[in-house]
């Protein structure tokens, strides 16, 4: 199964926002002073004598590393480890004026807290005005919750609105003012995305994403940076298919045989073709359909071996197709242009019957929910029925002959179908937005991830092709090597967080 990209889609970017200029009022005065956490703060490791850079390759700054060490113990509570760690090496996490800094924030001294933030020396006036919002912000609404409003007022006018940052911001915060009696004003700022029973010690957190990391360390930067290296080693893993952790001790990396590659058991309970199987949601059951009439529920015992749990009679003709329950409690099956049935998993006991008069149904799916199912009938139209078989919607489409392919994505709202040989319908049941999949050639099924942002079509070509229909539909890649001719061939998703694609081949392979 080789696969080879196809105008893969842009990557999101996330943007920063622009911080608007204007000049600083009076109370801050822009300083040019160097950063005080530059060589005058360290001094270098007893054991490593003068170099600055520690690391195999050189390419570690040992100031950089011991300080988000240092942030780091001071996070997980051991501040005693910390403590001895600063000491010991000679470099700070913070220097003395942007302790003094935190030490004012977190006692709600904010006018003290913005000159010292003036003297910490930042290069850039734009974060110095963006973290002075942030504290008057705080100030403004701590003022409010004292009851002290002309006190949030003077604020406002006077330390806020001067600075020119975040305009939007502060109309909102004006208007709140004008048009809310106290008592609605701070239930209001809930809506402005304030919670009241933030702690100063957020606010921190805020500022350290607008201050620079020279100043003060990011929360949590060691641990990024370790979730980076991981991730890094886990999509550089060809073969990854481990639903283990990935240990910090080695290199990860996973070896073929994490694929499935020999047969381990071989179920021979019908007597005629299977025409369909699909796993339950936990993994633990496993239903099949056949030409026989009969669909069997299958079970997975602790060691792997499936087990005949309940042979399901019941249908006149060929049972197409199954769909599983999403708590898998119960399980639908499809006879060809016949009805669907309802089963309970536990007992084997058919639940309900539904059909519809003089039409037989071609295709079976569950709502997220659970409390609807949908069917495409054999005059080309959807029905929804509630689980005691009332019709809750109906409406006509145009359905291939070819398949019964059938899909509706977790939302409820997306139903995904064939409009004809070589298209796919993918239809918005809330908007009634049509959105279309052309092929360049017939389609045999498809298949829908499980998140609903990605779906496999197999074409009579001899290829699969992989489609992103989050949004717009794009085509994402292909795949082909299988083979195909007369036969319904099927793909799907699995393998570790769906990673891989497996498809059936007419020369006996996977």
């Amino acid at each position: 199964m080789g696969g080879f990209e196809d105008d893969e889609p842009p990557s999101k970017r996330a943007r920063a926002s622009s911080v608007e200029s204007a000049s600083l009022p009076d109370c801050f005065l822009f300083s040019k002073s160097a950063n005080p956490l530059g060589s005058t703060m360290a001094r270098p490791l007893p054991s490593q004598g003068k170099e600055a850079m520690v690391g195999s390759k050189g390419v570690i700054k040992k100031e950089e590393f011991v300080r988000i060490i240092s942030k780091t113990l001071y996070s997980l509570g051991y501040e005693k480890s910390g403590a001895v760690l600063e000491e010991e090496s000679g470099i700070t996490l913070h220097n003395p004026m942007v302790n003094l800094f935190r030490e004012q924030v977190i006692d709600g001294n904010w006018d003290n807290a913005v000159v010292t933030l003036n003297k910490i020396g930042l290069q850039d006036v734009n974060i110095m005005k963006s973290a002075a919002f942030l504290i008057l912000e705080q100030k403004f609404f701590e003022l409010l919750r004292n009851d002290n409003v002309m006190g949030a007022m003077k604020t406002l006018r006077r330390e806020i609105t001067p600075l020119g940052v975040n305009r939007k911001r502060v109309h909102e915060l004006s208007t709140c003012m004008i048009s809310c009696s106290p008592q609605q004003l701070f239930l209001g700022f809930s809506k402005l995305g304030i919670d009241s029973s933030s702690s100063r010690f957020k606010l921190l957190e805020e500022l350290q994403k607008v201050l620079p990391p020279t100043v003060m360390v990011p929360e949590r930067r060691l641990e990024n940076l370790v979730e980076q290296a991981l991730t890094v080693q886990r999509d550089a893993c060809y073969f990854h298919n481990s639903v283990d952790g990935l240990s910090l001790y080695i290199d990860h990396h996973c070896g073929k045989d994490q694929l499935p590659s020999r047969t381990l058991q071989v179920l021979h309970a019908h007597h005629d073709e299977v025409w369909f199987v699909q796993f339950s949601n936990n993994g633990k059951y496993l239903a099949s359909a056949s030409n026989d009439k009969s669909a069997i529920i299958w079970e997975v015992n602790e060691d792997g071996e499936l087990l005949l749990r309940h042979t399901l009679s019941g249908h006149q003709k060929s049972v197409m197709m199954v769909a599983w329950s999403s708590d898998d409690c119960q399980l639908l099956t499809c006879g060809q242009e016949e009805a669907i049935r309802r089963w309970d998993v536990k007992s084997g006991k058919c639940l309900h019957v539904y059909e519809h008069p003089g039409i037989g149904l071609r295709s079976c799916a569950w709502f997220r929910d659970g409390k609807q199912i949908l069917s495409g009938l054999a005059d080309q139209t959807f029905c929804i029925w509630d689980l005691d078989g009332k019709e809750v919607d109906c409406w006509k489409g145009q359905r291939s002959a070819t398949t019964s392919d059938f899909a509706v994505a977790k939302d409820g709202n997306l139903i995904i179908s064939l409009s004809r040989d070589n298209a796919i319908l993918l239809f918005d049941r809330e908007t009634k937005h049509e959105r279309i999949i052309e092929e360049g050639s017939t389609i045999t099924s498809f298949s829908l991830s499980e998140d609903g942002d990605f779906l496999l079509v197999n074409l009579v070509s001899e290829e699969i092709h992989l489609w992103n229909i989050r949004n717009d539909p794009v085509r994402v890649n292909r795949y082909n090597g299988h083979k195909h001719s007369r036969f319904v061939i099927r793909s799907c998703f699995g393998g570790s967080e769906q990673a891989f694609i497996a498809s059936g081949s007419e020369d006996s392979q996977v």
